[in-house]
């Protein structure tokens, strides 16, 4: 799930903003931000190693930090995941657009919240059919499109069977074609395309060997979400130039009708919708148990933590859809912006979540004695710097988005939307059981 909730409408689409805004240079921020994203991996992956629980880095932040933590790092992600089903039936209304361009794009986003909901509220199992083969049809796509790609660039094909090369790569402006602050001002965008793969240490509590599997899991993930980055960026970049990248859609479908193959081009569309569509539905599906999880806990109202009949959190699933449907509002009032303002909004948050994971682990190593640092199983590594490394780098990320028009609104509503929680926190009356909320710095 977490590969799969990953790979959407980061790669499919924002992609191609990431590119418009940096050029070739594009492939520097997928590797410098796949980096960061790693140890991020790492910093969660020593705790559930360490200390495997079901409630992972909300349980984490709630132990070593504090309630107050525990609580707004919960929150967030719940809001997180609402963000990016918001963002993903954003995407299923541009792609629709391709093959139906006269009707409105809140259409299709409606139709696919529904949709997901649907499917979310009838059983645990039927979620599980449909992300499978959702995770399944975007990964063969991508493989299958990097080795399409790759024939093309070595040994041609449509193009009069003469090898294309990287030559795009340094022409039409050099590999900086914008400058190091192109490059820089993309990374808001690149980053984005990497928040979720968080979601692996949802799995911590559940998993029958966490030593083994989380390690393992971890580990491949982050190498193959980066393949899969650098490797499908690069085949786009080489086979046409940068500032034709974007300009008609996805810019995976316009590579295949750039080199002949129409069909495939349609198919490469359906490939990207369903991708969408699979992000929503996790996004639905984590959205829902992370709200269930916090009415459990008295985070959040207590009529939420009721099940269905069939183990579902039906409940907690049909609010998280509910506010899934602001963004139909969204595509009806400003179809043009929508994405842009969306993918700013889940980038702000899902950092939030990530710097509450860095610093949560560095609180968590402080608290162990040095005996207790030697006997774990799985470490950050170059600990301490690896993780201030990754801080600093997303703190100037998001000091960056204040420099980019459509990203600067996640700015303001971002901690007003935190600021909102905080104020639930004192008046549901959790501060009452610490005194963390007066000692917290």
């Amino acid at each position: 799930m977490a590969l799969g909730s990953t790979i959407g409408v980061g790669l499919f689409l924002g992609s191609a903003s990431a590119i418009q805004i940096a050029g070739p240079s594009i492939l520097l921020g997928y590797l410098l931000a796949g980096i960061v994203a790693f140890i991020v991996l790492r910093a969660l992956g020593e705790m559930a190693v360490h200390e495997p629980v079901a409630g992972s880095f909300a349980a984490y932040a709630n132990t070593y930090v504090g309630l107050l933590a525990g609580y707004m790092v919960g929150w967030g992600y719940w809001t997180y995941w609402i963000v990016v089903g918001i963002a993903e039936v954003t995407a299923v209304g541009i792609y629709m657009g391709i093959w139906f361009p006269e009707s409105p794009q809140w259409i299709w986003a409606l139709s696919s919240i529904l949709m997901m909901g649907l499917i979310n509220l009838i059983a645990v199992k039927v979620f599980g059919e449909f992300e499978f083969w959702f995770a399944l049809i975007k990964v063969v796509a991508i493989v299958a499109m990097i080795a399409l790609g790759g024939s093309v660039i070595f040994f041609g094909f449509a193009n009069d069977w003469n090898p294309i090369g990287f030559a795009n790569l340094w022409q039409h402006g050099g590999f900086f074609p914008n400058g190091i602050s192109g490059m820089l001002l993309s990374l808001q965008m690149v980053l984005f395309a990497y928040v979720g793969i968080e979601m692996i240490g949802l799995s911590a509590g559940e998993a029958e060997n966490p030593r083994k599997t989380i390690p393992m899991a971890i580990d491949s993930l982050a190498w193959r979400i980066l393949i899969f980055y650098m490797g499908a960026i690069l085949v786009i970049l080489a086979i046409f130039p940068w500032n034709e990248v974007g300009q008609q859609g996805s810019p995976f479908v316009v590579m295949f009708e750039r080199i002949g193959l129409r069909e495939a081009a349609g198919i490469i569309n359906f490939v990207v919708i369903t991708a969408a569509l699979s992000s929503c539905n996790a996004g639905i599906f984590s959205g829902g148990r992370i709200l269930y999880a916090l009415s459990v806990n008295g985070y959040a109202p207590s009529p939420f933590a009721k099940l269905s009949r069939y183990g579902v959190p039906h409940r907690a699933v049909m609010v998280t859809v509910a506010i899934c449907m602001t963004g139909v509002v969204l595509n009806y009032f400003v179809p043009d912006k929508a994405f842009q303002y969306i993918m700013a909004a889940v980038t702000f948050v899902g950092l939030m979540v990530w710097i509450a994971i860095l610093f949560t682990q560095i609180q968590f190593r402080r608290s162990l004695t040095k005996d207790q640092v030697a006997e774990l199983a799985y470490r950050t590594p170059w600990w301490p710097y690896s993780s201030w490394f990754a801080l600093a780098f997303i703190a100037l990320v998001v000091v960056l988005m204040g420099f980019h028009e459509d990203a600067r609104i996640a700015l303001v509503l971002g901690p007003c939307l935190l600021g909102v929680y905080l104020a639930m926190f004192y008046i549901i009356g959790l501060h009452r059981k610490t005194k963390l909320s007066r000692e917290f710095k």
